[in-house]
């Protein structure tokens, strides 16, 4: 994480670290001597990730305590009721195989419909992290009810994959200022590695059945060639360069200083915008880097030619994805600050270009390692996405079904026995304050949008 964005964190997050811990005790479990129990299995961390029309997500956490009292990941036995919330809970899955990292999909539900849950583990019911994303009023987790989403109308044309922020050459995670707080290292593997991996290996599945993947940079750690050409290899197993998945560079994909523009070669050059046509829809990839800084900028001679491509076509159906957050509601919500996200000048240059062009439906960027939908700064029928990372807590990726009558947006974390146990351990990073950071809400996740995708084509 970049130097600006770990002091930030710090200063905005510890009144709420203070908050959130006096407003939630934790557990406590006694024994019949009145002492605390260390061989009991905590189950925690619940969240309701993923709510589509037919299904939902589940993951959690089993714990015990050790010899020194202290919570450490033990394995436990995985079950999940679900009924309507006004009919009967029944078991819709039980897995006597024993994990700590509990992840589960319940299918064959109804659209549009409300159920009740609980989850266990050993007899114990799952419960809520200390978290206010999922501690709220009104949460999932917190009222033990979830809706299903109402799909929309017409058939499904095409899914795309949105991810950013693979990092791959990182070897340390969840860094903040120099000395105050380590990162968090694997022993044995290379995080970034399997962590996209089991994003790739999913995708093709036909529970996920995406038929593109849409990456929104920060492919790389640092920009070197050999990071550069291991993640284009990792791509190229996936599909072919864009047909299959498209790419746009972010901040940690700059060269070293004094070396060749790795990125360039591999993919496409600095500052250069890339247009994709993919069954009528327009994918626009934006390069909003700068040379050095954390920041976002739009050179001259992209704005005029993002332009002149959407007003040459105002109304066609149009993706754009670029890496830093564009809305002044991105600027102000993110530890970062305003000079975290695309400068001013530039996001207001944007509002302008998408209020003539009614084509452009969603602007997906990353950076922030977040699930966040932002206001728009001006009155544009734009949603404007940001996607968490794929390297670390909550790791995944959203699918964007498109429909003939609108879409429909599902973040998923990735289920692979490593990414589980990768996530889990990340997500206490940052004094425990990353997942009130990163998860989002269950609507920043989960939302159907309605368009008129009508005139577009299958695959």
């Amino acid at each position: 994480m970049d130097p600006i964005l770990r002091t930030m964190w710090l200063a905005n997050a510890a009144s709420g670290a203070a908050a959130v811990a006096v407003r939630v005790p934790g557990p406590v479990l006694m024994g019949e001597s009145g002492r605390v129990r260390r061989d009991a299995v905590v189950a925690s961390d619940l969240e309701v990730v993923t709510i589509t029309d037919r299904s939902v997500i589940l993951t959690w956490t089993t714990r015990t305590r050790n010899r020194a009292g202290r919570l450490r990941p033990i394995g436990a036995d995985t079950e999940v009721r679900v009924g309507p919330v006004d009919g009967v809970l029944r078991v819709r899955h039980f897995d006597a195989q024993r994990t700590p990292f509990h992840w589960v999909e319940i299918d064959g539900l109804e659209p549009g419909r409300e159920y009740r849950f609980e989850a266990y583990s050993d007899g114990n019911r799952a419960r809520s992290a200390r978290t206010l994303v999922t501690r709220r009023a009104g949460t999932p987790e917190s009222t033990g009810v979830f809706r299903t989403l109402t799909p929309p109308p017409g058939r499904l044309l095409r899914t795309f994959a949105l991810a950013n922020d693979l990092h791959f050459g990182e070897d340390s995670s969840g860094l903040l200022v120099s000395g105050l707080v380590e990162g968090l290292r694997h022993a044995t593997a290379h995080y970034p590695e399997f962590m996209f991996q089991a994003v790739l290996d999913e995708l093709r599945g036909a529970d996920r059945d995406a038929d593109h993947l849409v990456v929104a940079g920060d492919l790389t750690d640092s920009g070197t060639r050999e990071q550069t050409c291991a993640v284009r290899a990792h791509l190229d197993t996936w599909g072919v360069h864009g047909r299959d998945y498209f790419v746009c560079r972010g901040n940690h994909d700059m060269p070293p200083k004094g070396e060749a523009d790795h990125f360039g070669a591999v993919f496409h050059p600095h500052r250069q915008l890339v247009e994709y046509f993919v069954g009528g829809m327009r994918l626009i990839g934006l390069d909003t880097t700068r040379l050095r800084g954390s920041g976002g900028t739009l050179d001259a001679a992209q704005l005029d030619r993002l332009r002149e491509l959407l007003a040459a076509d105002p109304d066609r159906p149009t993706l754009v994805f670029g890496h830093h957050p564009v809305t002044r509601h991105a600027a102000v919500s993110n530890p970062g600050g305003p000079g975290f996200v695309l400068d001013r000048p530039n996001a207001a240059a944007l509002h302008e270009i998408y209020r003539a062009s009614p084509g452009v439906f969603l602007h997906h960027s990353g950076h922030t390692h977040r699930n966040r939908v932002t206001r728009a700064d001006s009155q544009v029928n734009v949603e404007f996405l940001e996607v968490a990372a794929v390297k670390e807590y909550p790791g995944g990726y959203t699918l964007l079904r498109v429909y003939e009558g609108g879409y429909m947006i599902n973040f998923y974390k990735t289920r692979s026995a490593a990414a589980r146990r990768w996530s889990t351990r990340t997500r206490n990073q940052y004094l425990g304050l990353h997942p009130d950071h990163a998860l989002g809400s269950c609507t920043d996740r989960n939302h159907v949008v309605p368009r008129d995708f009508s005139g577009l084509t299958g695959c």
